[in-house]
């Protein structure tokens, strides 16, 4: 049964990731039970499951759909992300291994090679080299707790952080950031590498307004 529902939390998870389920989307019940060939008590598990992180919210007649903030909880986790984010920076900047480090650049190198090669094009496979730009600095925090805080509120914005990448020449400053904040992460400089996180990972107004105006759409 555990790895039943493992295996339904997990594929809806990555469903979010990949931007094949977006705010707002509705989950049946009878749609999972089919396609995993299980009963409903695993699905049902595991819609509890994330509906207690807030990834999903469950609908009174079962089934669910994925988390859509209201725009004060949409601010509200935009400020506590961003916290969340700074603080992992500057703590690997105080314990980064040399297995940290290696796969830092690796990462980076992901993002600046998509920034070389496609510029603005192909903004969700972009997307992708940034989730592990930033989970590999969750990782090299340390902090097992703090890297679960991350992923669980960072599932909340996946769709807008997204969509922050279609916007022209965005993705060659997020490569730049990236590859700024990496190296005050090897310099060891915890101070400005969480300062220049949390301004990364922050939108600005315009953006904001712009996300905001697509997020709320009837």
């Amino acid at each position: 049964m555990g790895n039943q529902t493992d295996l339904i939390v997990n594929h809806i998870v990555k469903s979010i990731e990949d931007g094949r389920l977006n705010p707002g989307d509705v989950i049946e019940e009878k749609a999972l039970v089919s396609e995993f060939g299980v009963s409903r008590t695993p699905v049902r598990e595991a819609l509890l499951q994330l509906d207690a992180v807030g990834i999903l919210k469950r609908k009174p007649r079962g089934g669910a759909e994925v988390f859509r903030p209201t725009l004060e909880e949409f601010l509200a986790i935009l400020e506590v992300h961003g916290k969340l984010e700074g603080h992992a920076a500057a703590l690997a900047a105080r314990r980064l291994s040399p297995a940290d480090a290696m796969a830092l650049d690796m990462a980076c190198s992901a993002c600046d090679g998509h920034a070389m090669i496609y510029g603005d094009d192909k903004p969700d496979l972009y997307y992708q080299h940034n989730l592990e730009f930033h989970r590999t600095i969750a990782i090299a925090s340390h902090n097992d707790v703090l890297l679960d805080l991350i992923r669980t509120n960072g599932r909340k914005l996946l769709a807008y952080y997204r969509a922050r990448y279609r916007y022209k020449g965005s993705i060659g400053k997020s490569a730049t950031e990236h590859r700024q904040i990496a190296q005050l992460i090897l310099d060891r400089d915890s101070a400005a590498a969480e300062a220049l996180m949390v301004s990364h990972v922050t939108f600005d107004s315009v953006t904001a307004m712009d996300l905001l105006a697509v997020l709320f759409k009837p």
